[in-house]
């Protein structure tokens, strides 16, 4: 892997909004990205200079809850270990703030081409469905 710098906490939401659409398409709007920056549990983002070119954040409550959201690599990043990196910082993550002597599970939702990458790193499926509703905040 080349020399990238890896940044915990420091993910700003500029750049969140810059790196979103290299994988999800139109961003959220900034104010909701601020507010998601600052009540994430864990952020985690990966530099090839001052550009950021990979992304995951932990959501949860560091009792029974850790979710895995927004996992971005830039396209061209892909395929050279980054989306692992990511991964494998959030799970030593939880490792060391979860109750001692506890199992607790990480989730995440996949888009389903991405299934395999996941496997691969140990995640398996779980009999849940994946559901959502959009609302409109008043």
């Amino acid at each position: 892997m080349q020399n990238y710098t890896v940044k915990h906490n420091r993910l700003t939401a500029e750049e969140f909004i810059e790196l979103w659409p290299t994988g999800w398409g139109n961003p959220p709007s900034l104010p909701q990205t601020e507010l998601a920056m600052q009540n994430s549990l864990f952020r985690v983002s990966v530099y090839d200079g001052e550009r950021v070119v990979a992304m995951a954040r932990l959501i949860g409550d560091l009792g029974l809850c850790y979710y895995i959201k927004d996992v971005v690599v830039r396209p061209e990043y892909q395929k050279m270990g980054l989306g692992k990196l990511l991964i494998n910082q959030i799970i030593n993550f939880v490792k060391t703030k979860a109750v001692k002597g506890t199992s607790v599970f990480i989730e995440l939702c996949s888009r389903p081409d991405k299934v395999g990458f996941y496997k691969k790193l140990g995640l398996s499926e779980n009999d849940g469905q994946s559901m959502k509703l959009r609302i409109k905040a008043e």
